[in-house]
């Protein structure tokens, strides 16, 4: 048996892209930070997926709304990150950027390196966390230049010079 402490050790050695998913809740806009963003397939239906712990206070909203929007973020986007990492910081998270509804209703980050706003297709129980599978039905994309933020070690990073010149 592997012990779930080693495992997430073993995990926050695998860097990931952070993204915010919203969702909206009679008028309410709500969010998380996320790692655990996948493609799932482009055709026939562009479709994600995002695993959301049950206890985190935007799973049942996103079940009850039907929609949530992923905007994966950039590396400017560091302080937003973390304002939706904390809940002590709850009150900044909507308020310093700008954000559109798109076709649910959910938040779009403006500034994100891309937002998918989602109809959640299928929910898939697995222990403590929930697979919502999205079919994605509207998409921002901003031109600029493409800068994510990763998480990786159990903090927020970057790519780095470095490596955009490989």
């Amino acid at each position: 048996m592997i012990d779930p402490t080693d495992f997430k050790q073993g995990m926050r050695r695998l860097a990931a892209g952070v993204s915010v998913i919203t969702t909206m809740e009679n008028g309410q806009p709500h969010g998380f930070v996320a790692t655990s963003v996948t493609s799932v397939a482009a055709e026939p239906t562009p479709t994600l997926l995002v695993c959301v712990n049950r206890n985190v206070s935007c799973h049942d909203v996103i079940g009850a709304s039907r929609s949530f929007c992923v905007n994966l973020l950039a590396e400017p986007e560091l302080e937003l990150a973390k304002a939706f990492s904390s809940s002590a910081h709850r009150h900044l998270r909507f308020s310093t950027h700008e954000w559109r509804a798109l076709a649910t209703g959910a938040p779009a980050l403006m500034g994100a390196l891309a937002s998918f706003d989602c109809e959640l297709a299928e929910t898939v129980s697995v222990h403590s966390h929930s697979i919502f599978l999205g079919r994605v039905v509207a998409l921002h994309l901003p031109e600029g230049p493409l800068h994510p933020l990763i998480y990786a070690g159990g903090q927020f990073d970057t790519l780095g010079s470095r490596a955009r010149t490989l």
